[in-house]
């Protein structure tokens, strides 16, 4: 199965976009005959099995994942499936044109349906996956950034884990991201259960933290044939890193943010150690991207 991220770069890179919603998509997919009496349910009318596959089931979302892929492999080149999102790009409208007609046939043969309603056809821009992608970039969804910013501040611990958890989706948009919500993530381990510790110091990094979500940059799309400027920096506690790159005016871009929270026994390495642990964690993360092309590593400050 494709990587979230990823398939959001693939997308956003074309200049017209068209985001499909599947609706009854499980519904025709039959169930084989030993799996029917898993979907048993039983009314007042009577026991009953369903002939299809059901909503809600353990595997029903990957399973109609591994179907769509089959049923659009032969447009890969220009389209992408998330479960019931299905996303058609190009780069020129000619070509956009031309592919909604090929894939439009293709769902059309096999059956499926698609919810009107919740299309958007042919944008430069689109929602998709919880972003804002197209014509080269990504950003997060306001609506999502802005439930975000009006969350309250957690009492409990299940509380903030919800928190930290939801805007974990965003974190390549926020530089230094472990370093940031490491005090936070410090209150879960109180050992009194689901109490936290709430001081003045968790409130500014609360604080802190939905700010810098919603002055978060736009991301850029990579250019696999031009070269990277990776630029890394090692704390007492986190590492992190951001990948960019140059456009045709020169002009410096972010491609992704990373960070990750060291060990107790990382913590203890020499600095020449962290910071070069910072370097090949941030190669690994960004190696789908950058191997094989020409990369510009910079220690930086920061964290």
């Amino acid at each position: 199965m494709q990587n979230a991220n990823d398939l959001l770069f693939e997308v956003g890179q074309a200049n017209y976009i068209t985001v499909l919603d599947m609706t009854k998509g499980y519904w025709q997919i039959p169930m084989a005959e030993e799996a029917k009496p898993y979907t048993a349910f039983v009314t007042h009318h009577g026991h009953y099995q369903f002939c299809v596959m059901p909503f809600r089931m353990k595997n029903a979302g990957s399973t109609f994942k591994k179907v769509m892929d089959q049923v659009l492999v032969k447009h890969r080149a220009y389209c992408r499936s998330h479960i019931d999102d299905v996303a058609v790009f190009s780069k020129t409208w000619e070509q956009h044109i031309k592919h909604l007609c090929v894939v439009f046939q293709t769902i059309q043969r096999v059956g499926f349906t698609i919810n009107l309603k919740k299309c958007n056809f042919a944008r430069r821009r689109v929602k998709f996956l919880g972003h804002v992608v197209g014509s080269g970039q990504h950003s997060p969804d306001p609506g999502k950034v802005e439930s975000i910013k009006n969350i309250s501040v957690p009492t409990t611990k299940k509380e903030i884990r919800s928190f930290l958890g939801l805007t974990s989706y965003y974190r390549e948009y926020i530089p230094n991201f472990a370093s940031l919500v490491l005090r936070l993530t410090e209150l879960t381990k109180n050992r009194v259960p689901n109490i936290i510790p709430w001081n003045e110091v968790a409130e500014q990094v609360f604080t802190k933290f939905k700010a810098q979500l919603v002055k978060a940059p736009s991301l850029y799309t990579p250019n696999l044939s031009k070269p990277y400027q990776l630029y890394t920096d090692a704390s007492a506690t986190a590492i992190g890193a951001c990948l960019s790159q140059n456009d045709e005016k020169g002009k410096e871009n972010p491609i992704a943010f990373f960070s990750k929270k060291l060990t107790g026994t990382q913590t203890r390495w020499a600095t020449m150690e962290r910071e070069a642990y910072a370097v090949i964690e941030a190669l690994k993360r960004f190696d789908s991207w950058i191997f094989g092309a020409e990369i510009e590593v910079y220690q930086i400050t920061t964290l």
